[in-house]
């Protein structure tokens, strides 16, 4: 398997005298075959930014930062696809800090680009070949036009035309996920938020929050709209804005308008749960799903990168018991880090998480962060290091009644998922 890297035009290039390398938290080590897959569909290749590639010289067996002004390349996954290895690299500036994405080895092998990656769910309604962009442009001025003053709707046009979030995609297309954000403001200070970041953090947020706040009409009109079909889900909570949560009273009044008009789909709330009351108003108003975002089952890591303002882990545990005690199918978005999540005592903590609050989906998303910007920020390893194949094999087995997937699924999906 060949190193992958890219000029400083960008071009990308194989090198077959330099075998490949990935790497695991700040350990350089070997890719195996078994950890590799075929490049996937929709999957994005980029030069990591002030890296220079490494390789093992397979004339001298050592490993070597590849001769040459080349930058080391990494793939951009879809949906569906979760990362094992990130690629491998060393800096040639510390100081510089890579964009808020997550980057996965990539190699050629045999003709073709693989990537170390496991596929978790199915990728083809995440694709994003699947999103027309002139259709999109239709659906967009459509609903703009019917509902001209509803500045969610204006929103998110930007979402979905200007950053391509396939969920506000889909809210204009009338399909699947669609989103109705709510909250510009927020209980915790993500480390890696994406939708606002302080000056100094040294990577700027892709994304800009939010500015106002939406009245219930706004948010009904949205919901109603959207939940049209019996697989139709509307999420509150999105990378645009804050924690949803913090706006309870507005959500609580628009779920009651929306049921009091139509059962029709699901409604979704992606949270970090922090506030547990609120989580309680929202559940007993008729949520059907929740998605809780986390990155640890551990206090320390998870106030590391969470920073949270007025609540702890075991407020997150408190609203997950409840919303599963109530009906509500209960998830995480599980921010995913290869040689961290993977780490003995993470995933220990993980699975007692998962056994005391009920949850019947992890949702395994690889984290977009700079990769020593968060290692410098998080407690160090305690114990053995898996490796991310074999995490997700001891997930599999520990909790057998828990789906290892990649995004939010209906009721339905888990009867088949039971019968399989």
């Amino acid at each position: 398997m060949n190193v992958v890297y890219a000029d400083p035009s960008g071009n990308v290039f194989d090198h077959p005298d330099y075998e490949a390398l990935g790497r695991s938290a700040d350990q350089i080590v070997e890719l195996l075959e078994e950890e590799l897959i075929p490049l996937p569909e929709g999957a994005t290749l980029v030069s990591l930014p002030h890296t220079r590639a490494v390789g093992i010289n397979t004339e001298t067996g050592e490993m070597e930062v590849l001769p040459g002004d080349f930058a080391a390349v990494g793939a951009l996954l879809p949906q569906g696809f979760t990362r094992l290895m990130l690629p491998g690299y060393v800096k040639t500036d510390k100081e510089e800090k890579f964009p808020l994405f997550g980057y996965t080895a990539v190699v050629w092998k045999d003709g073709a680009f693989y990537v170390a990656a496991e596929q978790c769910d199915d990728p083809e309604p995440w694709n994003p070949r699947n999103c027309d962009p002139d259709e999109l442009e239709v659906g967009v001025e459509k609903l703009r036009a019917r509902y001209p003053e509803n500045r969610l709707y204006e929103h998110l046009s930007k979402c979905a035309l200007e950053y391509e979030c396939l969920t506000a995609s889909n809210t204009f297309l009338n399909r699947w996920e669609g989103a109705v954000p709510v909250s510009f403001s927020c209980n915790a200070g993500c480390f890696g938020c994406i939708s606002e970041q302080p000056d100094d953090s040294g990577f700027p947020a892709p994304q800009t929050r939010m500015n106002f706040k939406p009245q219930a009409k706004e948010l009904a009109e949205v919901m109603l709209e959207h939940l049209k079909t019996p697989d139709s889900i509307i999420s509150f909570g999105q990378g645009c804005e804050g924690e949803p949560s913090t706006q309870a009273k507005l959500i609580i009044e628009a779920m009651r308008e929306v049921r009091s008009r139509t059962d029709m789909g699901y409604i979704n709330i992606n949270t970090n749960a922090g506030l547990s009351d609120h989580i309680r108003g929202i559940v007993d108003a008729g949520l059907d799903l929740m998605r809780v975002s986390t990155i640890s089952a551990l206090d320390d890591h998870y106030n590391a990168y969470y920073k949270p303002r007025g609540y702890t882990l075991a407020n997150v545990e408190k609203s997950l018991k409840y919303a599963s005690s109530q009906g509500v199918i209960t998830s995480i978005n599980y921010l995913i880090f290869p040689g961290v999540t993977d780490r003995e005592e993470e995933v220990e903590a993980m699975i007692e998480f998962v056994r005391r609050t009920g949850l019947r989906l992890i949702q395994m998303r690889n984290l977009n962060i700079d990769p020593e910007s968060y290692l410098n920020l998080i407690p160090k390893a305690q114990g053995d290091i898996l490796g991310m194949k074999q995490m997700l094999d001891i997930y599999r087995e520990e909790l057998p009644d828990v789906v290892i997937g990649s995004y939010t699924h209906i009721p339905a999906f888990f009867d088949r998922a039971q019968r399989a």
